[in-house]
């Protein structure tokens, strides 16, 4: 069976990490549902709207990994959704991944108390988000355990393509990124 990743939209979304990411999972052969906060239609942060399979509250799946794109004000609309917030924390009592990239680490991850104690890595200025709630990290990507978190769209790439590796394998990250053309640096 394939695995099933949950991917969060809020208005304000960062198309670049929701998008590669998104792209890149479903090349890996994932099950990638994208659920919209509050409705189907939502529209990033440079103004291009995706169409949600799903709108969050009538998701009720128990997803593999869950996505959680960052750019603003989408870090802080999926922040302020108690569906949100309650399908990371319960993801992760189970132990299941869970990846942020950009401002979502600070403002989504941080505030629902599962980076503490972590190591994790954030887009440059959100770093104080992080204090005393986990252990800042200036690289690309960090994996904690069952945490991902990355910089922003520049690393979207990277951040994806750790997730095949985490999800599936690392023949299937290789695979996937051979056929896109794309080197790791």
């Amino acid at each position: 069976m394939k695995k099933r990743v949950l991917v969060l939209l809020a208005d304000g979304f960062e198309e670049i990490e929701a998008i590669t990411s998104i792209d890149i999972l479903r090349r890996a052969g994932l099950n990638v549902v994208v659920a919209g906060v509050g409705k189907v239609l939502v529209k990033g942060s440079h103004d291009i709207s995706v169409k949600a399979d799903v709108e969050v509250g009538s998701y009720n799946r128990s997803p593999d990994a869950i996505v959680i794109p960052g750019g603003m004000p989408g870090a802080l609309n999926l922040s302020a959704s108690k569906k949100v917030n309650s399908l990371i924390v319960k993801a992760h009592k189970e132990g299941k991944v869970i990846a942020a990239i950009c401002a979502a680490p600070g403002f989504v991850l941080a505030p629902a108390g599962i980076l503490k104690g972590r190591k994790a890595t954030c887009y440059p200025g959100c770093e104080d988000m992080l204090e005393d709630k986990a252990q800042f990290v200036d690289e690309k990507v960090v994996v904690d355990g069952n945490i991902i978190t990355s910089k922003g769209p520049g690393t979207a790439f990277d951040f994806a393509l750790k997730l095949v590796e985490v999800l599936v394998g690392k023949t299937a990250k290789e695979a996937v990124r051979k056929k896109m053309l794309y080197e790791l640096r």
